[in-house]
């Protein structure tokens, strides 16, 4: 998975060859972009690099539904935004997307909800090590003798790594105040 824009895969998901060539097209100064034409040619073409998918509802071969489902079923780390001109309705609901753009999606709109979507990627795999470093500094603490703690160079590197990871995820919980605004100022719906 890809930590920043600059590397990240984008797999853009569409039967119509014009309409995934656009937005590829729009994407591919800011990403590694890839294109599919349909859900079969996606679920061939994802991969474990991908970090988003933008994803159509409505294909003839197999639905973007159900290629979220098999997405999710086969357990790629990837976010989904769906982006569609189905309009949504409450069949939604239970469905594992990460965000959901009405076509037509300016590009500045897509960039942005990419840049959300790696950002809560971002901040799930920084909270995800922190917890693990957190977790197995407290058990040291609590359970090595206090001269082995005194001299142990891992818990000194286990105790900066923590730190670390705290400092960074202070910054990103500041990023998120700035991105929960971007998300309003998205345009979801066909204007």
């Amino acid at each position: 998975m890809s930590q920043g824009s600059e590397n990240a895969t984008v797999l853009v998901v569409d039967d119509e060859e014009e309409v995934a060539d656009v937005y590829a097209l729009r994407l591919r100064n800011d990403y590694d972009t890839r294109v599919a034409y349909g859900g079969e040619d996606a679920l061939e073409t994802i991969d474990i690099d991908v970090d988003i998918v933008l994803l159509d509802r409505r294909m003839p071969d197999i639905s973007g539904d159900d290629v979220l489902a098999e997405i999710r079923e086969k357990g790629y780390d990837c976010r989904v935004i769906m982006l569609t001109a189905v309009d949504p309705g409450l069949d939604i609901v239970e469905m594992p997307f990460d965000d959901y753009l009405c076509k037509p999606v300016e590009k500045d709109d897509l960039v942005a909800a990419i840049n959300q979507q790696l950002q809560v990627q971002r901040y799930g795999d920084q909270l995800s090590e922190y917890y693990e470093v957190s977790s197995k500094l407290a058990l040291l603490e609590s359970e090595l003798p206090p001269q082995e703690r005194e001299q142990s160079e891992e818990l000194d590197r286990l105790t900066e790594r923590a730190e670390e990871l705290q400092e960074e995820l202070d910054d990103v919980l500041d990023e998120f105040e700035t991105l929960d605004d971007a998300f309003r100022s998205i345009g979801r719906q066909p204007g």
